[in-house]
This record gives structure tokens, sequence and C-alpha cells, in this order.
């Protein structure tokens, strides 16, 4: 089931199903953007040297894999599913990273909810996600598994 987040309304536990998935917006990807992440957070050749980049195993400029994550992160703010108070993470049991994202790319997500489990501890209940970011060829970039803290109508 396909849900549309073009309705900002905020989503919480009890609004979760199983098997929905939600779809982000797109956002493009260029060099100085990749040289500046790396810059400043993984400062290897292959991120910020396009030369030094094609004798690695990259074969040419690459984002960092956290720089992909920070990208998703914001497209999931940006156009995922507008959860109440928030995307708030308890933690991932998957982050993968299938092939490089490049300059030029063009990135888009979709999540999946994959199980619901109430907290008999807290307030919120946990969403547990698989999120999957695109490039423009519709080639995974970055596959995660997301536990997330969502609140519940009556916390």
């Amino acid at each position: 089931m396909l849900m549309q987040t073009a309705s900002r309304t905020p989503l919480y536990f009890e609004d979760f199903t199983v098997g929905e998935i939600y779809r982000s917006g797109a956002l493009s990807v260029d060099t100085p953007a990749i040289k500046s992440f790396a810059a400043q957070f993984d400062p290897q050749p292959f991120h910020l040297d396009e030369l030094a980049a094609q004798a690695t195993l990259f074969r040419g400029l690459a984002a960092s894999g956290f720089h992909t994550a920070a990208l998703t992160m914001r497209l999931l703010v940006d156009g995922g599913a507008p959860i109440a108070g928030g995307i708030i993470g308890a933690g991932l049991d998957e982050l993968r990273w299938p092939r490089p994202v490049r300059p030029g790319d063009t990135l888009r997500a979709e999540s999946e909810v994959m199980e619901l489990r109430a907290s008999r501890s807290r307030p919120e209940g946990f969403v547990k996600m698989r999120t999957t970011t695109f490039n423009q060829n519709d080639e995974p970039v970055q596959v995660m598994v997301a536990n997330l803290l969502v609140p519940r109508r009556s916390g």
C-alpha cells in the first residue's frame, strides 16, 4: 500500500500499518557538496579528489556513505512519513551502501513499514522501517532498517 506524503498531517503510532510505503521527493548531489562533506567528516581521497579517486575501487569521485545517510535523512524530514514529534531513531538493524553516489546523481527515498511494536514501558511505540535510497536510475544506493520511536495518540 503506497502512502502519498503530500499531506503533512502528523502520524502517530496508531496511524501506521505494516506494508505501507512512503515516498520522498528528490534532491540532486553535486561535486562541491560531496567534497565539502568529505573535507569536514570523511577526508579520504576518493571523496575529495577526482584524479585520486580514479585509482581506487570507486573509479571516480564518490560521496561518503555517511553523506548519503545525511542526504537520506534530509529526504525523510522534507517528504517522508510525517511522524508526530519528528523522526527519532532508537537504532539501526541494517545500514548498507550497495553502490556509490556520484556527482550529478538525483536521490529519492522509499520507506516501508516492516513491523509495529507497542512499548510496555514507554508512552511511544516502535515502528521498524526499511528505507531504500535510489539514484535517478532506480538503483539502490543505500538500504537502512531503522527502529523509530513514534508517539501514541493516547500517550
